[in-house]
């Protein structure tokens, strides 16, 4: 990839996603923040990325939904050109508890939300970076978790479960893709603080395990961020259907 060069995040309005957006912003990279409903973090997080120079929006689209999808890249292709770079960061998950406890909405819900809207992104940035379709090449991260290793039991197995159809599509993507100059590679974040935790009912779920980590601390988002940023771009030139575990050692 060369010159002007465009990113989405998607989730990017908190968390990783929003470390993620304010470290491409501070090295030239135009950004879409994409979130789904808070529109008071998405505004604070594109007013804090925007001082950085470089033309930065945010787009409001449920991304589990192809035409949302849809409306969200054309957006972004009307204001910042057309993306370079996919980081595929939106998911969710809900209260810890056992499988025969899940209700069927609930695994619908995570299944859509985290993964659905994975393939529905990843699709579209291939139609527009695949050199055998017309474009110029690209780079797609995706956030996974160490969950899809551990598979999360006692907690949320169907959000582990979610994220090991990430690695899959992540692999399968990146060989069918891999002479069309598109790269693809996910991250796998361990043990983060984010809020993410309080969505599964427990905030200070990560200083309860971090004793179980080798470096026996919890990880910051910027410190994903970092890996998702070098996935991103030419430093990671000869990296694809590759893996980083940024997980502490865990």
């Amino acid at each position: 990839m060369s010159g002007h060069q465009t990113v989405i995040i998607t989730g990017g309005s908190r968390g990783i996603g929003a470390e993620t957006a304010k470290l491409f912003a501070q090295n030239g990279f135009s950004v879409c923040i994409n979130y789904k409903s808070n529109d008071a973090a998405a505004a604070s997080t594109l007013d804090r990325i925007s001082q950085y120079g470089p033309r930065c929006i945010s787009v409001k689209a449920d991304i589990s939904v192809g035409d949302e999808v849809n409306r969200m890249f054309d957006e972004v292709e009307r204001s910042l050109g057309t993306p370079s770079v996919l980081v595929n960061n939106a998911g969710v998950l809900q209260q810890q508890c056992r499988l025969v406890d899940m209700s069927e909405a609930r695994i619908a819900e995570i299944l859509r939300t985290n993964v659905m809207s994975c393939f529905l992104c990843c699709r579209e940035a291939v139609k527009r970076m695949s050199t055998r379709l017309g474009g110029s090449g690209g780079v797609i991260v995706n956030v996974s978790s160490g969950a899809a290793k551990s598979g999360s039991p006692n907690e949320y197995i169907d959000y582990a479960a979610s994220k090991g159809a990430i690695d899959t599509l992540t692999r399968g993507l990146a060989l069918e893709v891999a002479n069309e100059g598109i790269r693809v590679n996910a991250v796998r974040p361990g043990l983060i603080y984010t809020d993410i935790h309080a969505a599964g009912g427990e905030p200070d779920r990560v200083n309860r395990l971090s004793s179980k980590i080798p470096m026996q601390r919890g990880g910051q988002p910027s410190e994903v961020a970092e890996a998702i940023y070098w996935l991103g771009t030419d430093k990671s030139s000869f990296v694809t259907g590759s893996f980083i575990d940024a997980s502490g050692g865990l």
